[in-house]
């Protein structure tokens, strides 16, 4: 007796076109046919690891369990399983999944059932038919006639003997074990698969007369795994996660950020910075779900005006200056990009930029850069230089006399951060119209203040180098 397991289509194939049908949804589902508890920690770097708990029925003696339900991009050399009395002697997986065309493809050579219906009055015939080829479309042998499947208004749909044992409705892990004890036990599967990844996002809405922000962020995953994934207990990490290069396969380590409160708990475990997302998620294969990290208000921010001179020269025309806004992150942060809108007269928000920031421990001081300022300008110029000798006859540096004339064509006061490379810690700052200061080796600073439509001249001596 034939058994009926898949229709073909609806109808036939036109014999021009490719015998193609969309695979079987692959869902990660709970219960009997997957996971019974699941949790995933997300890394930056398009890997996650899966937890994966099932209640199981294992008699005593060796037995070969099937985990039907693993993501499609597993790596199965990371699987490691844990059970009360169990030890595993193989596993495989199964990846070869059940559709339309790879069973039309594992009948050629046999016999399947070609069922056709007259559309006018309903009649069925059936015919015996030997599958030739299954390439390009589907050619079938017929008693003694080659016939291609094809669309000729009919509806036709095709009856199979039975399944390949090669073929999966999903992909599935399958386990021998050496088992002992009672046969009820939980069974923990963890690995690694990849096809899924996130990024921080998020939203500033800056209010500069008030001198505060409000901020929100969000994490944005993607999944590509080619499996769904359901109610999952849900971990992001940030950090530098270090793999050998094969997929994320491999030793991974990391580096500790910072520690910060979010929506979600997060904190420092082992090597990296880990965000718990407040509620189980469920992601869909091929889907970019954002869930909220973080909600905050009334954080105190300013607006910088910046100029960065990299090296020491005289520019022709005056330079625009940099425009960022300053504040600090009172939880740690997740590298990402963040969007800031300005709050304008009405109220009404004005999206004025956008930066990435990277892992930014809690108590960061954050400038985040929106663009340049059309009536803020630095014009630097090199007065002279010299080179002058130091204690060591093998060493020498250069002294550079500079001047930047800074223009503010607003209606209100400025401040201009001017930042000027220099090399080394034993830089000197001399003769200075306004007092700087080294902020590391190899940057000096001075807050220029420049009033309404007018312009003030840095003038300072800068020995440095060697």
């Amino acid at each position: 007796m034939r058994q009926r397991l898949v229709p073909l289509l609806a109808a036939a194939l036109c014999a021009s076109t490719a015998f193609v049908a969309p695979a079987l949804a692959q869902q990660v589902e709970s219960g009997a046919g997957g996971p019974d508890r699941l949790a995933l920690t997300v890394y930056n770097n398009n890997i996650a690891l899966v937890e994966d708990v099932r209640t199981l029925t294992i008699q005593s003696g060796r037995v070969r369990q099937e985990f039907p339900g693993v993501s499609a991009s597993i790596q199965p050399e990371t699987v490691t399983l844990s059970g009360r009395g169990l030890a595993v002697v193989e596993q495989n997986f199964d990846y070869d999944l059940l559709t339309p065309r790879k069973l039309m493809e594992g009948a050629v050579g046999q016999q399947i059932e070609i069922v056709r219906t007259n559309p006018g009055n309903g009649a069925q015939t059936r015919e015996q038919a030997r599958v030739l080829s299954a390439n390009e479309g589907v050619v079938l042998q017929i008693g003694n006639r080659i016939e291609v499947l094809r669309d000729d208004g009919a509806p036709t749909r095709v009856v199979f003997d039975g399944v390949p044992p090669n073929l999966r409705p999903r992909p599935t892990l399958s386990v021998t074990l050496d088992a002992t004890g009672t046969p009820r036990r939980d069974v923990t599967l963890n690995y690694l698969t990849s096809g899924l990844q996130w990024k921080a996002d998020y939203v500033a809405r800056f209010d500069e007369k008030a001198g505060r922000l409000d901020l929100n962020g969000w994490v944005t995953m993607t999944n590509n795994s080619g499996s769904t994934f359901t109610d999952a207990v849900t971990r992001v990490v940030a950090g530098a996660v270090n793999t050998t290069g094969n997929n994320g396969r491999g030793n991974m380590r990391g580096t500790v950020r910072g520690n910060g409160t979010g929506t979600g708990a997060n904190a420092a475990e082992g090597d990296a910075h880990v965000y718990l997302l407040p509620e189980r998620v469920t992601v869909a294969n091929n889907q970019t779900k954002q869930v909220g990290l973080l909600d905050v208000s009334n954080v105190p921010a300013t607006k910088r005006y910046v100029f960065q001179m990299g090296g020491f020269g005289t520019y022709e025309a005056a330079q625009a200056a940099d425009v960022g806004i300053v504040f600090r992150s009172e939880p740690a942060l997740p590298a990402g990009v963040m969007r800031v809108y300005l709050r304008g007269e009405n109220g009404e928000p004005r999206f004025i930029g956008e930066d990435q920031i990277s892992h930014s421990p809690a108590g960061s001081d954050l400038v985040i850069s929106t663009g340049k300022a059309f009536d803020v300008t630095v014009q630097p110029r090199l007065v002279s230089s010299e080179r002058v000798s130091t204690r060591r006859a093998d060493r020498w540096r250069t002294r550079y006399a500079m001047e930047y004339r800074v223009r503010n064509a607003t209606g209100e006061a400025k401040t201009v951060e001017v930042r000027q490379r220099v090399y080394g810690r034993d830089t000197e700052l001399t003769a200075q119209s306004i007092e700087g200061e080294l902020a590391d080796a190899y940057t000096a600073v001075w807050k220029v203040q420049v009033p309404a439509n007018g312009e003030t001249v840095l003038t300072a001596t800068i020995t440095t180098g060697g």
